[in-house]
């Protein structure tokens, strides 16, 4: 019977250091993207996932190494026909372009504007409303020349993930749908041969350090295996009749297709691609467009009565209209823009491209798409596995020997 419970002791090493393998990966997993929010006493007691943490670091990685090279905002900005936008926007546009109009009548000429029969005022509107395809086509056109000063796509993508930090967990869990599953099961195989080794030592020598440090390597090793196995080889080698390859560089065509699908559908969108222009560094810019066509377009509509309406209105009362217009116009933007949404979307084509262009990445430019989920703190995971190995064989030594 004693023969028997030290044989089935000796016999556990392996099979717990399967278990501490497959446990060792399973955290190492969880804790690059769980919890998503700083968890404990900042800045040292408690965790954040590593890729949640360093979010902004992450997407100007992806940014620079995928999106930057293979997304121009010029080639995006080409697509969008002036007709079709005015055609998406041009009902609501007119309702905004109305009310813009009285407003700044009725604040910088509030005496002649109420004076003015309504037929007067319908005149009015129905003039500017006529030019409207006109002064979206010139737009248009000035905002396709001048786009790289308007849109930064890096700006659009750091903004976007640093802000929806579940974003960018989805974006690496999405792409590595079978390469973190695998990181886990084979925790338990490689924790298992491991084990092997360890248990021969335990037999013949019995030395106190052998558990804690066979946990420690068992921890180690198959964390850095487990990612060595999904990146390495870069490119296909034969061994015979057998072809190895990095998995997750194998799945180049079905991940493009996956990673494509959701930059288009959640990162690079028409209203997060509006929301940028008009908010974030390049506003300034698009604010000057604006003002130079709505300004170019008032000196059109009183050129013939200007005189007239100068006097009326004063010449101080008529700059400040035409800044408040500007103004208002811009501060509408996004009552008639969330009508090109739909149009916009389906002209940009950014999944389509994204994922063709991917899929015709040298595996060295592709291994960027997910690799930096590791690179930059994979050592953190790797000793951390180690560190709980050794303290699972501290703990099988005591329970199970001691």
């Amino acid at each position: 019977m004693e023969w028997n419970l030290e044989t089935l002791s000796l016999l556990s090493i392996p099979l717990i250091s399967a278990v501490v393998g497959w446990l060792t990966n399973y955290l190492a997993v969880k804790m690059m993207f769980f919890p998503i929010e700083f968890v404990g006493i900042k800045p040292f007691l408690g965790w954040q996932g590593l890729i949640p943490a360093k979010r902004r670091e992450m997407a100007e990685i992806e940014v620079e190494l995928v999106l930057g090279k293979l997304l121009s905002v010029e080639e995006l900005a080409q697509r969008i026909d002036a007709k079709e936008l005015t055609f998406a926007i041009e009902r609501r546009l007119k309702q905004v372009i109305r009310k813009v109009v009285n407003e700044v009548m009725t604040e910088s000429a509030p005496t002649l504007w109420a004076a003015l029969p309504v037929q007067g005022k319908n005149l009015v509107y129905q003039r500017v409303e006529a030019d409207i395809p006109h002064v979206v086509s010139k737009l248009v056109d000035d905002f396709q020349y001048n786009v790289s000063e308007i849109l930064d796509i890096k700006e659009l993508v750091v903004e976007q993930l640093v802000n929806s930090p579940e974003l960018i967990n989805e974006i690496f869990l999405t792409a590595g749908s079978k390469e973190f599953p695998f990181i886990v099961k084979s925790g338990f195989y490689f924790g298992f041969l491991f084990g092997l080794p360890t248990m021969l030592l335990w037999y013949f020598f019995q030395a106190w350090w052998i558990l804690p440090l066979g946990g420690l390597l068992v921890g180690y090793a198959t964390n850095w295996i487990a990612i060595k196995i999904i990146f390495e080889p870069k490119r296909p080698r034969k061994f015979g009749p057998i072809t190895i390859q990095g998995m997750f560089l194998k799945r180049q065509d079905e991940v493009s297709e996956v990673y494509a699908s959701i930059i288009e559908e959640k990162l690079i969108t028409a209203q997060n691609i509006t929301q940028i222009i008009l908010k974030g560094s390049g506003s300034a810019q698009l604010l000057e467009l604006i003002e130079l066509h709505v300004n170019d377009a008032i000196e059109r509509y009183v050129a013939v009565a200007q005189p007239y309406f100068a006097l009326g209105v004063g010449s101080d009362n008529y700059h400040s209209m035409k800044a408040l217009a500007v103004k208002k116009i811009f501060d509408n933007s996004e009552k008639y823009l969330l009508y090109a949404y739909d149009y916009a979307n389906d002209a940009l084509q950014v999944g389509h491209d994204l994922c063709e262009r991917m899929q015709a990445l040298s595996a060295e430019e592709f291994e960027g798409v997910l690799r930096p989920a590791y690179k930059q703190d994979e050592w953190k995971l790797i000793v951390t596995g180690a560190v709980l190995g050794m303290l699972a064989g501290i703990g099988q030594l005591y329970l199970v020997f001691v």
